[in-house]
């Protein structure tokens, strides 16, 4: 199994140049043997890249644009899923390539098997037969125990309100620690919602820059569908005078 990643060498967006070296740099790092196809100087893999990327996947311009990952001819995804299954922990299944053992994901597959080969119900059933293990003694079988029951009872519930006190005195403590330690952490949160705010700011302004460099991309390539259409066109209309 090949690992295909179609990328653009000489693409002008920062976005997708930074999305196509996530993809590889993890690939490397995991020691993943993948072949890298430009679309940028070779019209073949860019023609065959769009026609391989399913329908359903394709943007509402139906160009797809790069990073595009396939297994041979098998569709894996884009950087979008790519990320998702990064995060996951499934990097391997994406790929459709078995996980190494030893991995979190070979780990996580281990624990879907055991969960699968009715482990759970051995365990209930189990639980579930220890009233049957359990020996009644004799003296209770005959019903002469009834006068330890009473005093075990008495015993039990003046552990009982002893406990109750003690919870009490416990409880308050608590009350008065949270209190104290809300009062010091309020400043904290309020510097921490600041945070928050810029970092939200500042998010929104990288996303608003990557989505025009997303649009100009996407223009490029539209412009150099037609300027190919109407080269066809002229040497049609050439080919037809003569």
């Amino acid at each position: 199994m090949v690992i295909k990643v179609f990328l653009a060498s000489s693409s002008g967006s920062t976005a997708i140049k930074k999305k196509q070296q996530d993809v590889v740099g993890f690939l490397e790092a995991l020691k993943v043997d993948y072949t890298q196809l430009d679309i940028a100087c070779n019209e073949d893999n860019r023609m065959w890249m769009r026609q391989n990327v399913p329908e359903d996947r394709k943007p509402t311009n139906g160009i797809p644009l790069p990073p595009q990952i396939f297994n041979e001819e098998s569709y894996c995804g884009d950087y979008d899923t790519f990320f998702d299954a990064k995060e996951d922990n499934s990097v391997y299944s994406f790929l459709g390539l078995p996980p190494p053992p030893g991995s979190k994901e070979a780990e996580k597959a281990d624990k879907a098997d055991i969960v699968e080969n009715g482990t759970h119900a051995e365990e209930t059933n189990t639980v579930g037969n220890l009233d049957d293990l359990i020996e009644v003694p004799v003296e209770e079988r005959n019903g002469n125990t009834h006068r330890e029951e009473e005093k075990l009872q008495q015993v039990a519930d003046e552990e009982e309100e002893a406990q109750d006190g003690e919870e009490e005195e416990i409880t308050e403590e608590e009350t008065a620690d949270k209190e104290e330690t809300a009062e010091d952490e309020t400043p904290m949160e309020e510097e921490e919602a600041v945070e928050e705010a810029d970092e939200q700011a500042h998010a929104e302004e990288e996303e608003g820059q990557e989505e025009e460099e997303l649009r100009q991309l996407e223009e490029e390539e539209e412009a150099e569908v037609q300027e190919d259409e109407e080269e066809d066109l002229e040497e049609t209309q050439e080919e037809e005078a003569e």
